[in-house]
């Protein structure tokens, strides 16, 4: 009985984190001096609580800190995993002058999530399997038509969006063509220093749900092209050069080929994202993540510069959408 009284008066509080821009809804649940994550989704459920888990169960089991699942409630539509704190390296970045060490574990931390070797499934019971996907042509074009089916069709209209997206999207698929690199390692997907936590001096990482398999590119292009975070160009060479070096060691990567691919697919992951943050804008009522639409035209514009491969491609996107457009962060 004593146990009993004592659970009775422990004081239990429940307190909304900010939503990202998945279905989820995040709340701190403290439990005394404890807190743990409350992980709510009543929409796609099993993608995003229970490969979710599995996925961080998997990573963790390769030594990289992900939350451990404390409860499950799959069928109510919520899990209960450990807290990571408020400091993301996002936040963690605004006070660092010299940001370039922060990345160069951060960048070491990737390197260390690209040695594991992925399983192409994994298995929750003997009855329930995650598969994992790959990068296929085929998934980088459903990623970048959220460009077109959202971003073009809410600032040209469904008419003259079609009208480019006739021309664009060929374009893309030569340029994707030339990817040279295989799917060979676990991407994360979302790699980027809001999804990395600062936790008891080590790094966290969360928003595993998204994982497949693919370019090693991939995860390094979302670190360094972050929408969120402004660093010169000259700092981002510094990063790519820091994961060159250290990634030579493991693997002969032909530096050339590699940056083409890193090139490819920051274009393709920055036109995804405006047709996410537009979507999220218009349908979803999400107006904060407009902010940062002007500076990812800056990254597209900066990539389309850094082979003659996208000449085309710069030249139609020009046409389609005017500078003014690009800097704009309210729409109608």
């Amino acid at each position: 009985m004593e146990n009993g009284k004592n659970l009775k008066l422990m004081k239990f509080k429940l307190k909304k984190i900010t939503d990202d821009a998945s279905y989820r809804q995040f709340y701190r649940l403290y439990k005394g001096n404890k807190t743990s994550i409350i992980v709510s989704s009543q929409k796609e459920k099993f993608k995003n609580l229970v490969v979710y888990y599995k996925i961080n169960k998997f990573l963790r089991q390769k030594k990289i800190l992900t939350p451990k699942l404390l409860k499950e409630f799959f069928k109510q539509g919520m899990i209960e995993i450990e807290d990571f704190g408020n400091i993301s390296f996002n936040e963690y970045l605004k006070n660092k002058k010299n940001k370039y060490n922060t990345y160069k574990k951060l960048i070491n931390l990737l390197i260390k999530i690209q040695k594991i070797k992925p399983k192409k499934t994994i298995f929750l019971n003997t009855k329930c399997k995650i598969n994992f996907d790959f990068y296929n042509l085929k998934n980088l074009h459903k990623e970048s038509d959220l460009f077109f089916n959202w971003y073009l069709v809410g600032i040209l209209g469904k008419i003259k969006a079609k009208k480019y997206k006739n021309k664009i999207r060929p374009l893309l698929n030569k340029i994707y063509k030339k990817i040279y690199f295989k799917n060979t390692c676990f991407v994360h997907r979302d790699f980027h220093a809001s999804n990395l936590m600062y936790f008891k001096k080590k790094i966290g990482v969360i928003d595993t749900q998204d994982g497949i398999i693919g370019n090693p590119a991939y995860d390094l292009a979302s670190l360094v092209d972050d929408v969120r975070i402004k660093i010169p160009i000259s700092q981002k060479n510094k990063i790519v050069n820091f994961y060159l070096k250290n990634k030579q060691k493991d693997f002969n990567i032909k530096k050339n080929k590699f940056i083409r691919d890193f090139n490819i697919l920051s274009i393709q992951r920055n036109l995804k994202i405006l047709g996410i943050f537009y979507r999220l804008f218009k349908r979803d009522n999400k107006i904060k993540y407009l902010k940062f639409m002007p500076y990812t035209w800056k990254l597209i514009e900066l990539r389309l510069k850094s082979n003659n491969i996208f000449d085309d491609l710069a030249i139609l996107l020009n046409q389609a959408i005017n500078k003014t457009v690009r800097n704009k962060i309210t729409f109608k």
